[in-house]
């Protein structure tokens, strides 16, 4: 039995020793079901990326076997995806023409550059930083870009020919003004091949609906001699299997697909992490971010050694996989398999497939991206969640897929920005017979005290929100002063404190006491107490820094501050001078603090 650290640096020693023989069915058929769906998937998705359909089959050869030696996840399938696919193109159309040589080298080389930038993740253990792209945000970037991918495949439904554009509306505006040029037959075909997969996925998902739409093609082609009525085919495709060698390396080339090379792991890894979640948690087992960064590294290295191009995990694949019965990573071995066989012995057959049928495999693939559903969920759970996937959509829409995704992870991090800017805070009062206080906006019927003011606050205090926790506390500050009164600060809900936030605290306490106003504080946590000390805010609160808002209540109504040794152990230890209370308990009625 291999070590710990061994099997941790190749995830496949801790299934395939021990594999169970009966799960051997369920892979075989997930493997083929998979294969079936990744060949004509993999040059779809390679004339998306304005490469020769087998680059996309080499894509979804060696860098699947490289996964399922490395990744934890046991339904996962790596290959080509729209997404990724689309981000190519639009790295590569710039600087290269489509199909030469010079585009071919960079789109394997952007493989290797991508699959570096996972392994760099992975060694600093910062497969966190996709933090930074909330859900919410992502949705709105990928609805984008299903409209994009979409869109740009018209072309293809339609006979005609228009140059790539870098822009959606530019895109739209060229696909208008040759609308005059429709190819009547390619029309019809595609139509046929895009209403034959959305019915075989609705009524029948375990059929691989894209390989019998390209093998339906390729017969409607040959039949009807459709070439001759000007239906674009996807031509001669070479026979061979994936060589190894090392891509063209240029300091300036790699300068240009730096960016590039940064988002595709960003989305991809997100993508991916999120989706082998679902099946982990489903079947039991556990998932590891930094193996899966290591895993997707080597898949993407692989990719770019054999003349592919960057991979990941879409959210299709997966599905079918886990759908077909797949319990170990054999089945995506299997599926790397099929593909393997294609390449070597079966290339031939594809070349009168239509480019129609692609473009149709492609935007009903995408059609799921633009998630209303999802849309719909967010809206519901946090409306200002829309901000975020608003500023995303209509950013990647009309600015382009990097800008877009830039921007979508600047969005996200102003609304997390905005939320600590303004945070939530309650007055409280006491539930009528318990020591339990509550919001008194959501509970109505709690008891307050004219003459002490209760104030939570449920977040950290720090530069981002300490002026308006300092205006909050001064404007209930300013009232009890005219009555002699005192705000209590429950900070059950603060968990840091910075040196802005303990200044602010500093400011407010000089100008309580000009007010002639006491404030106390309960329930601070360690960290912040720690902090506190440091700043000499404890040592000057003293006696007013209370264990619970109880306690504060208690000691106000005796006339006394608070007990002695708070400063010391931040603990009271005096005897309890509620012992003869009866506290009742807090009703369980579900309603939010």
């Amino acid at each position: 039995m291999a070590s710990a650290a061994v099997q941790k640096l190749l995830p496949i020693l801790t299934w395939a020793p021990s594999y169970d023989r009966r799960d051997l069915r369920s892979d075989l058929a997930a493997g083929l079901t998979v294969g079936a769906m990744l060949v004509p998937q993999g040059m779809a998705y390679a004339l998306l990326a304005g490469l020769p359909p087998e680059v996309g089959l080499y894509a979804a050869t060696i860098p699947v076997l490289i996964y399922a030696f490395f990744g934890t996840s046991h339904q996962l399938a790596v290959g080509p995806v729209a997404i990724v696919s689309l981000l190519t193109a639009t790295a590569l159309a710039p600087l290269f023409e489509e199909g030469t040589a010079g585009y071919l080298s960079a789109a394997a080389l952007l493989a290797l550059m991508v699959g570096v930038v996972h392994l760099v993740l992975a060694a600093g253990r910062l497969g966190f930083l996709v933090n930074f792209l909330s859900h919410s945000v992502l949705v709105g970037f990928t609805a984008a870009a299903a409209i994009i991918i979409g869109f740009s495949q018209v072309k293809h439904l339609l006979g005609i020919s228009i140059p790539r554009q870098d822009h959606f509306v530019d895109t739209v505006d060229e696909v208008v003004s040759a609308l005059g040029d429709t190819n009547t037959a390619t029309l019809v075909l595609g139509l046929v091949a895009v209403a034959t997969l959305l019915v075989l996925k609705r009524v029948a998902p375990r059929i691989p609906a894209a390989l019998v739409v390209m093998v339906g093609s390729i017969a409607a082609v040959q039949l009807l001699d459709l070439e001759a009525e000007g239906v674009a085919v996807v031509g001669d495709i070479p026979g061979s299997l994936p060589a190894f060698g090392l891509p063209d390396i240029s300091g300036s080339l790699v300068g240009n697909l730096a960016m590039t090379a940064l988002v595709i792991p960003l989305v991809g890894f997100l993508e991916s992490i999120a989706v082998a979640k679902v099946s982990a948690r489903r079947h039991r087992y556990d998932v590891d971010a930094n193996p899966e960064l290591v895993g997707l590294g080597l898949a993407n290295g692989a990719s770019g050694f054999f003349g592919g191009y960057p991979v990941t995990v879409g959210f299709s694949r997966p599905a079918v996989n886990d759908t077909a019965g797949a319990r170990t990573p054999l089945a995506s071995i299997i599926t790397a398999g099929i593909v393997l066989a294609t390449v070597a012995f079966f290339t031939p057959l594809f070349e009168t497939l239509p480019k129609a049928a692609l473009g149709a495999i492609i935007i009903v693939a995408v059609i799921g991206l633009f998630d209303v559903g999802e849309m719909r969920h967010i809206a519901t759970v946090k409306r200002t969640d829309l901000i975020g996937l608003g500023v995303a959509f209509f950013a990647t829409l009309f600015l382009g897929i990097e800008i877009g995704i830039l921007v979508a992870v600047v969005a996200s991090m102003l609304v997390v920005f905005a939320r600590i800017s303004m945070p939530h805070t309650a007055v409280l009062g006491r539930v009528p017979g318990t020591t339990t206080y509550r919001n008194v906006d959501r509970f109505p019927e709690v008891e307050t005290n004219e003459r002490v003011c209760i104030i939570r606050i449920d977040a950290a205090l720090s530069f981002v929100n300490a002026t308006p926790v300092k205006q909050l506390l001064l404007e209930h500050g300013r009232p009890m002063a005219e009555i002699g009164g005192a705000v209590v600060l429950d900070a059950s809900g603060i968990n840091d404190l910075d040196a802005t936030g303990s200044e602010m605290l500093a400011e407010v306490l000089d100008e309580y006491d000009d007010l002639g106003v006491p404030l106390h504080l309960t329930d601070i946590k360690g960290p912040v107490r720690d902090v506190m000390r440091r700043a000499g805010l404890w040592d000057r609160l003293g006696v007013r820094i209370h264990p619970s808002l109880d306690d504060a209540i208690v000691a106000l109504d005796a006339g006394r501050e608070g007990p002695l040794d708070q400063r010391a152990t931040g603990v009271d230890e005096r005897p309890d001078p509620r012992e003869d209370r009866t506290a009742a308990a807090l009703p369980l009625d579900g309603r939010s603090t």
